[in-house]
This record gives structure tokens, sequence and C-alpha cells, in this order.
């Protein structure tokens, strides 16, 4: 049995192997169903793929990087990054690729998990397959029956010829913000479904120069104090969002990016979004707007009803011939698959637990599934780095399992609950509980994925492990198996 059995080796699951060996626990195994790491950073390779947070700061404290090519890193980079971590951070040692977990459920004092590989035993274990890695397919009737080529952004079928083929893309959101531009220009025609115009902000990206690079290698506070400065700027980013009128002031940054690219009055109007910038995710570019102003792109504002063998049907029932299919429809957010196999000792899932709106303590830890620890779990989505989230909660959680032992902690429910309660009432009037449906919103109409105060509040919260916080007991005793 292990002292620890850590499930998905993205960057999550990475950073809390890094912090278990930091403190010398090396009892502990990495399980991921993938050939290699990398979660998000290596299932998501379509074309433009990149993050949209500096990457001098979505990336590790405890393992700065100097030689970003770009204020935001593409997504080989970002890759190439994570596996030097789990390489020099020893979670390589600890990793069992190609394993699968098919269920993991409490045995009154270990974990016990049934995976492709056997069963594993552990005395806690720790989520850390994170929001952003199952897509979301949405349930189009005749999807099945689509002739051409078909795939979700985040399974890029690299195969597939684009080059002078009728693509239509289902979806506006993060991803595609990034793959259009870089596809639409060799398309003989494009056609993007948008369900809901998003606000998109000029990105401020640019390359790195030697010089830099070379100025943060050889004097690391330089970029330690450029990582400061960034996540300050976040902060009041973040701070603003608590005040609508303050957002749709900034929101006019994205208006002039429409204005600048759209000359077309009709065409702008269904681009501009309805809701205040912030009730759904912030998206960056400076290339989303040309490119929908380019002649072989066309804009169709409205949802897809339908798939047929040779196009799309929207809303209004036109069909739209295509030849290639990309689904740019996200994921599975609050709906983690993860949650439908992890059971406490009653057999119960943690998705029956919450019955469609997740709830946790600090994003960490259920009240009825004791040693069981999430990474980037309910309401712990803040407008950051999510390295920085991953720090702080891997370093609770370590602060938690060292303190236990042997023993079992289980959050108390009247914490859980006072704490959601809390988190419940400081959304009420944010751009995150406004005037929009996002994938902040469950399915009972709960903000269950937005913090509702700082980052820095955040790391104060995970800075240290309270143990009243929690039902601490010690393992029963086994008598040794029958020979």
């Amino acid at each position: 049995m292990h002292r620890v059995a850590i499930i998905g080796a993205g960057l999550s699951g990475i950073c809390a192997a890094a912090k278990l060996r930091a403190a010398g626990i090396e009892d502990f195994v990495l399980l991921d169903r993938g050939d290699e790491p990398g979660g998000t950073w290596r299932d998501n390779t379509y074309p433009g793929c990149a993050c949209d947070i500096p990457s001098v700061l979505y990336s590790f404290s405890f393992a700065p990087h100097a030689e970003w090519s770009r204020t935001f890193a593409p997504q080989p980079e970002i890759r190439r990054y994570l596996l030097e971590v789990a390489g020099e951070s020893g979670a390589l040692e600890h990793l069992r690729s190609g394993c699968e977990v098919n269920d993991a459920s409490w045995a009154g004092d270990r974990w016990r998990l049934a995976t492709n590989q056997g069963t594993i035993e552990a005395r806690s274990i720790i989520a850390g397959t994170g929001p952003w890695h199952e897509p979301e397919i949405p349930n189009l009737p005749g999807l099945a029956d689509f002739e051409g080529d078909v795939f979700h952004s985040s399974r890029w079928d690299h195969d597939a010829d684009l080059g002078g083929r009728r693509i239509a893309v289902i979806g506006t959101g993060a991803s595609a913000v990034q793959f259009v531009p870089e596809i639409a220009p060799g398309a003989e025609h494009l056609t993007l479904f948008q369900r809901t115009a998003h606000w998109v902000l000029p990105k401020p990206d640019r390359r790195i120069s030697r010089f830099e690079q070379r100025l943060y290698r050889r004097f690391p506070v330089t970029q330690r104090l450029m990582r400061t400065a960034i996540f300050s700027f976040l902060e009041i980013f973040n701070s603003a969002m608590h005040h609508p009128r303050v957002m749709r002031r900034i929101q006019r940054l994205g208006g002039r990016n429409i204005e600048r690219a759209i000359s077309d009055p009709a065409e702008r109007a269904a681009l501009t979004p309805a809701y205040t910038l912030g009730c759904k995710r912030v998206l960056m570019s400076n290339e989303w707007y040309p490119t929908l102003a380019r002649d072989n792109v066309r804009v169709v504002p409205r949802a897809v009803a339908s798939v047929r063998a040779d196009g799309v049907v929207d809303s209004d029932g036109r069909h739209h011939e295509a030849d290639v299919l990309i689904l740019g429809t996200g994921f599975k957010i609050l709906d983690m698959p993860i949650a439908g196999i992890v059971r406490d000792a009653g057999g119960r899932t943690l998705a029956e637990a919450w019955q469609g709106s997740p709830r946790a303590y600090l994003g960490t830890s259920v009240a009825g599934f004791p040693n069981a620890y999430l990474m980037l779990g309910p309401n712990i989505g803040i407008n950051t780095s999510a390295t920085v989230l991953m720090e702080a909660q891997a370093d609770y959680i370590v602060e938690a399992i060292e303190s236990v032992g042997d023993g079992v902690a289980e959050v108390r429910p009247e914490i859980q609950d006072r704490f959601n309660d809390r988190v419940d009432a400081a959304l009420a009037g944010t751009v995150w509980n406004n005037d929009c449906r996002s994938y902040f919103i469950d399915s009972t109409g709960r903000n269950g994925f937005s913090y509702p105060w700082s980052a820095r509040d955040l790391q104060r919260r995970l800075g240290t492990f309270r143990p009243e916080h929690y039902v601490l007991t010690q393992s029963p005793v086994r008598e040794p198996s029958a020979a």
C-alpha cells in the first residue's frame, strides 16, 4: 500500500508530486492514462494552442524557466517545460503511464483504486485530473452521420488535410479564438457557428529577446520581479470583476478591437456581446477579428441544430455545406468525469454527492470523502495563473497528509457548508454571477467555479492546515489475514 496515489500527471499532478518529494514523502505513485505526462498540454495540440497567462507566471515558482520564446508561450514549449519539471523534481520516478483509474473506493482506512493495471491501495488520494481535460462533445442529431472529417479541438486530427476545404467550426470560445486564425487562410471557406459572442481583448504578446533570456538566467531576481508584477496586475483585474460598472469600462477595449477589424455594422452587432466583460472567460487575440473579416470566412450567429452527411443545419433551419467539422465546444468543467468514479464508504460517487452542484472546502476537500484531495476543485477559479493556485493547494495537501500521518481526515460538513455559504454571498453582484450563462454556472444555477476573493486571500487560507476543520481519527489496526 502507498501513502499517496496521485491521479493525473498534468501540471497539477506534477506539482503535487514535486511538493511531496520536497517534503520527504517518497511513498507515492503517480498514475496517468497517457503514455507520458502532460495532461491538458499533452492532449491539446491544435494549431495556435498557447497559454493565455504570461508564461513567466504560468510556471512554478520552484522551477523558474528563462527560455520562454514569447510572452504567452505556445503549447510545445509548455509541454517541454512540464516534462523538464517532472524529470528534475523526481516525479517521473513515481509515474505509472498508461494506467487508467476506473474506480476509487474508500475502504475504511484506505483508498482502493481499480485500474487497468490491477488494484492499487493508498492511504490518501490526490485528484489532479483538472477541469480542462475531458472534451465536451455536443449531443447533436446526425453528428455520427457526417461523412467528412470530424474531431474536437482537444483531439486534433493532424492527418486531416484542411487546405482548400469547406470547414465548419462549432464554438467561439478560448480554443477557437486560437485555432481559427491559423486554419482560415488555407481553407476554401470557413463557416463559424457562434451561439454567443465573446469579448476578445487585444493580446499583449511579443517575442522575448535573447537579451531578456540571458538577463533572467544570470539574474533570476529580475524574472521574480516580473512574475510579481504580473501577479499584482492580475489581482487588480480580478478585483475589478467585483464591480460590473468598472468592467463595462474595460470592455471598451474589446469594442475597439471589433471596430478596428469589422466594417460591416450588422456583423459588428452580431460579434458584440450583450453581457458584461468577465461574465464569461476573458479571451485575448490580435488575429481573431481580422480573421472573421476575411472574404472566405462567414460567421453564423446562431446555434447548430443538427448535422447532416454533407454539412450543418443551424437553428434557423438553414443548411451549410462542409467537408470538415471541428468542435470547439470546450470541456467538462463542473461535471468532471473523475467525480463519477470516486466513491465513499457506502459506494456513493462524488458526482452523486454533488447532485449537479459541485461543492468543496477551499476547492480541496469534500465532506464524506476522507483522505481525498482535489486539485483545482470547485470554486477555486480566479483570474490568475493556475500554477499559482496549484502550488497553494499542493502545499496545503502535503501539510494535511503530514499532519494526519496514518490516520484519517475528513472535512467537517458544517465547515464546508459555512465556507460555501460565504462564497455564494460574496459572488452575488460580481460579473461572474451577472448577466450571462457561462460554464461557471452549474446545472442548479449556482456558480461552482469562481472564487470570489483574491489569489492572495486563497494563498492565505491554504497557507495553514487547520486540524479543527476536520474530523481526525486514527486508522483501525487490521488483523493479519489468515494464511
